[in-house]
């Protein structure tokens, strides 16, 4: 299997992650790519064309995008468990998943308005992003005893992953000061081996 990667995509994060909960990383090659929103990348296009990251192309040729998909599919070759099969606990976990993919969207879209030219930044969109992110940050502070006592999953993942990129591209932000237990939440997260190797990187 073939993965268009980055070390700076939380998204591509998500994957590697579930990769390694399942011992699977040494059966992906990582192909470096670089998935610019106003530059389409040829290279990536041949297997997606939708020019994103991560794309993970089966043995067969077979595309699979975006991560929720890869992550599931991977789940399934293994028969990992970190997607529950049924019951609460199944929704719980996709409840979760679409959680922390929302959490990244938001941060990834006030990243953007953050980088444009200052005269071409909207204070409206930049305070809705603050506003849901502190929101969100309120919400899985109250969760955090359902999510001490749930079993290990993608939802964990997910979250961890947002989490995680909270950190990487908005160092300044005092989320632990806000979400105290989440925080302590994150942190044995954060400590597990498949969150060690995959921590993202500016180069590489």
């Amino acid at each position: 299997m073939k993965l268009h990667w980055s070390p700076k995509s939380p998204y591509v994060r998500k994957v590697m992650v579930c990769l390694h909960e399942l011992g699977m990383d040494e059966r992906v090659e990582r192909v470096r790519s670089v998935a610019a929103m106003l530059k389409p990348n040829p290279q990536i296009m041949r297997d997606n064309p939708l020019s994103k990251i991560p794309t993970l192309v089966l043995d067969d040729g077979t595309a699979l995008f975006d991560s929720a998909v890869i992550c599931e599919y991977l789940d399934a070759q293994a028969r990992g468990g970190l997607f529950p099969a049924e019951g609460d606990q199944r929704w719980h976990a996709l409840r979760w998943h679409a959680f922390g993919d929302g959490l990244l969207d938001v941060l990834i879209l006030w990243r953007n308005e953050t980088e444009r030219p200052a005269a071409q930044q909207s204070d409206a969109l930049i305070e809705a992003f603050r506003v849901k992110t502190d929101a969100s940050l309120r919400q899985l502070e109250s969760e955090v005893p359902a999510l001490s006592a749930a079993p290990f999953g993608i939802g964990h993942i997910a979250i961890g992953c947002a989490l995680g990129y909270i950190d990487f591209r908005f160092a300044a932000l005092p989320w632990r000061e806000q979400a105290p237990r989440l925080a302590e939440w994150y942190a044995r997260i954060a400590d597990r081996p498949s969150f060690r190797r995959t921590e993202p990187v500016l180069e590489g």
